[in-house]
C-alpha cells in the first residue's frame, strides 16, 4: 500500500516529507515482526502508527491492545501486563490473565514505555528475548507469540544515564525507530490540520465552518504549538464553539494561543518595558547592524582580493569589472541600510530619549560592544540585581553570569 492510501485510510492529515518518511518506515516494517520504537513530542499522533503497523502485516486478524504504561500504578503494572495467581497478593481473590497472554497471535502497543518500573522492565526484556513470561505469584513459564510496538515522548539515552531505563531494553526495542515530527517541523501541514478540525467541528455542531484570513494562518504557522497535534484540535473546538463570527482574524486567534512568546520567531530580548511580546523594533535593530557588519566584513574580504598578488594577471583582469560592480553594489546596499537604520531606531520608544543619526551612521559595527552596553544597561537599571537583569534581557541568569565574567563587568 502507498503512502498516499495509507494517509487516507488512517486519517492523517498532511504533505510533510518527514511525516511520508515515518509511514513509509511504518509501512515497510509492517509484514515482519521486529520490534518498532516509536518516539516523539506529546500530541504528536504517536497512536496512529502502531494500528498502521499492526493492520498491514499478517497479525491484522489477531487481537491489538494499547496500554499507557504510565496510567497504571506502579504496584498493579506487572499483574496488568502479565497477570496474576489467586492469592499472589492481597486483593488477588482469582486469577488473572495479563495483557501478554490475552493479546497472543497479535500486537500490543505500549504508550509511555520509558515509564515503566526497573523490575517490570526486567520482564518486559524476558518477553522480547524469548516470548516467556510468568504470572505474578506463579513459577511456571508461559509462552506467547506477541508483535510488540513502544512508543515514548521522553529522551531514553537520558533516562538511561539516569538510571531509570534500561539500556540492554532500549536496544531491544528499538530494533526499528520511527520518529514523528512535532507540528514546528511540518509548518506546511498546520493550516490543512485546521481546516480539517474546524470542518469536522463544523458537521459536529451543525455550523458554518471556519476561516482564517491571511493574518490569522500567518499566526498559526508561526506558533510553536508545544502540544502539537492535540492542542491544535483542542484550540480549533474552542473557537469554533465560541466565536459567533466565522471569519477569524489574527487578533481572534491570538486570544486562544497561551503563552504567546512560543513563536518560531528570532529574538533578540524582550522589551524594555516589560511586555511578554517581543519588540519588533528591537529585533529590526539587531538585523540591521548584523547586516551591516557582514557588508563591512564582505567589503575588507573584496579589497584584499582586488589587492591580491598572488592572482594571476589573467584572473584579475577577467574578474576585476566583476568584482567592481560587486563593489559599488556593497557600497549602495550599505548606504540603503544605514537610511533604514536611522529611521528604525529613532522610534524605538516613544518616551525614551531619541538617538541622533549622526550617532547611528558612526556608531561602532561591534555586536559585541551592543551586547556589553545592552547588559551594562539592564544591570544599572535593576540596580546590579542578576536575576531581573537576566529576565529583562530575555537570557538565563547563568548566562548573564558567563558573559559578565567574559566582558568583565564585574
Amino acid at each position: 500500500m502507498e503512502v498516499q492510501a495509507i494517509k487516507q485510510r488512517f486519517g492523517i492529515i498532511g504533505n510533510s516529507p518527514l511525516l511520508e518518511r515515518a509511514i513509509d518506515i511504518a509501512r515497510q516494517v509492517s509484514p515482519t515482526d521486529l520490534t518498532v520504537l516509536i518516539s516523539g513530542e506529546s500530541g504528536v499522533g504517536k497512536e496512529v502508527f502502531p494500528k498502521i503497523i499492526h493492520q498491514l502485516s499478517a497479525r491484522k486478524h489477531g487481537p491489538y491492545i494499547a496500554v499507557n504504561c504510565g496510567a497504571i500504578p506502579e504496584g498493579t503494572i506487572d499483574s496488568e501486563l502479565f497477570g496474576h495467581e489467586k492469592g499472589s497478593f492481597t486483593g488477588a481473590h482469582e486469577a488473572r490473565k495479563g495483557y501478554f497472554e490475552v493479546v497472543n497471535t497479535g500486537t500490543i502497543f505500549l504508550d509511555e514505555v520509558a515509564e515503566l518500573p526497573l523490575s517490570t522492565q526486567v520482564r518486559l526484556l524476558r518477553v522480547l528475548e524469548s516470548g516467556e513470561f510468568f504470572k505474578v505469584g506463579s513459577s511456571k513459564v508461559i509462552k506467547t507469540n506477541v508483535r510488540v510496538v513502544a512508543a515514548t515522548n521522553l529522551d531514553i539515552p537520558r533516562a538511561i544515564n539516569d538510571g531509570r531505563f534500561r539500556e540492554d531494553l532500549y536496544y531491544r526495542l528499538n530494533t526499528v525507530p520511527i520518529k514523528v515530527p512535532p507540528l514546528k517541523d511540518r509548518k506546511e501541514d498546520i493550516h490543512l490540520i485546521f481546516r480539517k478540525f474546524a470542518s469536522d467541528f463544523a458537521e459536529k455542531y451543525r455550523m458554518p465552518s471556519l476561516q482564517l484570513t491571511h493574518d490569522a494562518v500567518r499566526v498559526l504557522v508561526n506558533y510553536r504549538w508545544q502540544g502539537n497535534i492535540r492542542q491544535l484540535k483542542n484550540i480549533t473546538e474552542q473557537i469554533s464553539i465560541i466565536e459567533q463570527n466565522r471569519n477569524i482574524d489574527a487578533a481572534t486567534l491570538s486570544k486562544y494561543l497561551p503563552d504567546a512568546e512560543y513563536r518560531d520567531l528570532p529574538v533578540l530580548y524582550r522589551s524594555s518595558k516589560g511586555k511578554e511580546e517581543i519588540s519588533e523594533r528591537d529585533l529590526l535593530y539587531k538585523v540591521l547592524f548584523d547586516m551591516k557588519k557582514d557588508i563591512h566584513d564582505l567589503k575588507q574580504v573584496i579589497g584584499e582580493i582586488m589587492k591580491s598578488d598572488g592572482l594571476s594577471k589573467d584572473i584579475q583582469q577577467n574578474n576585476a569589472q566583476l568584482i567592481k560592480k560587486m563593489y559599488q553594489n556593497i557600497e549602495a546596499a550599505n548606504d540603503s541600510i544605514d537610511e533604514l537604520d536611522i529611521h528604525s531606531v529613532s522610534e524605538i520608544n516613544d518616551d525614551e530619549e531619541p538617538i541622533q543619526e549622526s550617532e547611528v551612521v558612526e556608531e561602532s559595527l561591534s555586536i559585541q560592544e551592543k551586547e556589553i552596553d545592552l547588559i551594562k544597561r539592564a544591570l544599572a537599571k535593576h540596580n546590579g540585581k542578576r536575576k531581573n537583569a537576566a529576565k529583562e534581557l530575555g537570557i538565563s541568569e547563568r548566562t548573564l553570569y558567563r558573559k559578565i565574567k567574559e566582558y568583565e563587568l564585574m
